[in-house]
């Protein structure tokens, strides 16, 4: 009987990837019903946070509607297929997180270095370094996505917390954050090369 049932559900399975391919959104609604549970509890294990599971559980699904190509029947189960992905993400999260706070961390410790040496400058000096400075922060996050360029300057620039920017852009708070985490890693890095060319 146990056997029977298996064997149905992986029918199914393999009906439901056959639907994704073929575009259609009722396939990945039955996707999501049957499997949800199961990969926000892998995800929760992994980052102990519900906003940040919910947000990489929307982006498992995302991946699957648009790369269901990638997944293979003859390299094992579709259940198992998923719960790989659903491992992958958090993981990916995690360090996101990790990358995020090691880049803020140098950037204070940066902060902090610079103010020590532009008060011993003179006053027209200072004042140009900050205006330097400044054309310099503003030309980078120029550089970003539109999206991301957005939530830094309203956490860095206008000095709101990530649950004002979620409240005022009506983003999901997992969103501010991210987008948030990958502005701040490209910012990080811009600087980075910066400090290597003057170096």
């Amino acid at each position: 009987m146990e056997t029977t049932l298996t064997t149905a559900i992986e029918t199914d399975d393999q009906e439901l990837m056959e639907g994704l391919l073929r575009r259609l959104p009722e396939a990945l609604e039955r996707l999501h019903r049957r499997y949800r549970a199961m990969l926000r509890s892998i995800v929760m294990q992994v980052l102990h946070d519900d906003a940040e599971s919910d947000d990489v559980l929307q982006e498992i699904f995302l991946q699957v509607w648009n790369r269901a190509e990638s997944y293979s029947p003859g390299k094992g189960k579709l259940v198992s297929w998923l719960c790989t992905l659903a491992r992958r993400r958090a993981i990916d999260r995690l360090r996101q997180h990790s990358s995020y706070r090691r880049a803020t961390d140098r950037y204070e410790v940066s902060c902090n270095h610079s103010d020590k040496e532009v008060s011993e400058m003179h006053t027209v000096e200072r004042d140009a370094y900050h205006d330097d400075l400044r054309n310099l922060l503003h030309h980078h996050l120029g550089s970003l996505p539109p999206y991301q360029e957005q939530v830094v300057r309203m956490a860095f620039l206008e000095n709101r917390s990530q649950r004002e920017i979620s409240a005022l852009t009506k983003m999901p708070l997992g969103t501010v954050k991210t987008r948030i985490e990958l502005g701040m890693k490209k910012l990080s890095k811009a600087f980075e090369g910066l400090r290597a060319e003057m170096a």
